[in-house]
């Protein structure tokens, strides 16, 4: 739309749609960044960190990993480095690439992921009770629908 059109009932409608949208995933995203702060004395990004290492079981590039996370090489090291010390991931140089290394999930490192996906997904579950299966399918139908719709400014990805 442009600014010299008039906005329309529609307009609104989809306006409101957006900022309960934003309203439901910030209040989500607090209260699981709160469990996982009390319960496994975590943060979001790291359980992001070992949730893309855990679907990657041979590993990542660090620039693999955050390109996969949608960050900075630099947001993306100092939680390697404490998961390292941690015992959780290990490195490994990559052959041919001085540079470069490979992060991956040690044995401990899944176990301990493992355990706690399993609980953020009821986490999930749980502040998601209202929603039924058949509703769940039909907004993720639609936000499906809609994340092909966005076209991108400047002609980006």
């Amino acid at each position: 739309m442009r600014s010299h059109e008039k906005t329309t009932d529609t307009d609104k409608r989809r306006l409101r749609v957006w900022l309960r949208l934003l309203r439901v995933s910030r209040s989500i995203e607090g209260e699981l960044r709160e469990r996982l702060r009390v319960q496994y004395k975590s943060t979001l990004p790291r359980f992001d960190v070992l949730a893309a290492l855990y679907r990657q079981g041979e590993g990542l590039k660090m620039s693999e990993l955050s390109s996969a996370l949608m960050v900075s090489n630099g947001n993306v090291t100092g939680i390697i480095e404490r998961l390292v010390g941690e015992e959780m991931v290990e490195r490994t140089p990559i052959p041919n690439d001085r540079r470069a290394m490979k992060v991956r999930l040690t044995k401990k490192g899944r176990q301990d992921f493992a355990e706690m996906a399993e609980v953020h997904q009821g986490w999930i579950s749980e502040l998601l009770e209202g929603i039924s299966a058949e509703d769940a399918d039909l907004v993720c139908g639609i936000l499906d629908i809609q994340t092909t719709a966005v076209k991108p400014v400047g002609g980006g990805k």
